[in-house]
């Protein structure tokens, strides 16, 4: 049996000590979610976590620094994702966007909501990474090898 995780993407957005979160629906209960998604075929990282985020939040999002890289294993899905989080700003949504379909809106979330489990969220990873951004975890861009 031959094993691939999926290649995931995901971004932090802080602003006045609040994070953008996605209210979606996904698996067949409502969550929240960073914004994030799947690297597609001939994307960079950095291409696919701007293309989500703009999918998802219609805000036009600008990668600053790599928080982590993350292995995750689905309970009872078998399902496994290696999740790459930047942090960066993002602008206002663009009027008019469209968000993708399950997404039922955006919202500015604590850190308290967040890290003590206050809101159901979609995957652990959303507490993990925001906990290791608050702990100063930066690495730079350039880390990154986006030759294809």
């Amino acid at each position: 049996m031959r094993w691939k995780p999926a290649v995931t993407v995901a971004a932090i957005i802080e602003r006045q000590q609040h994070f953008l979160l996605v209210d979606e629906w996904a698996g067949g209960r409502r969550c929240f979610n960073q914004p994030a998604g799947h690297l597609e075929p001939g994307e960079s990282l950095l291409q696919a976590v701007v293309r989500e985020t703009r999918e998802e939040t219609g805000c036009l999002f600008e990668p600053q620094a790599l928080i982590g890289i993350y292995q995750w294993q689905a309970r009872g899905e078998g399902k496994s994702f290696l999740r790459f989080t930047f942090c960066g700003q993002a602008g206002a949504p663009a009027a008019g966007a469209v968000l993708d379909e399950g997404i039922v809106g955006t919202r500015w979330c604590s850190r308290q909501e967040i890290l003590e489990a206050q809101l159901p969220l979609r995957t652990p990873l959303i507490a993990r990474s925001v906990r290791d951004y608050l702990a100063g975890r930066r690495f730079p861009l350039e880390v990154i090898d986006d030759e294809r």
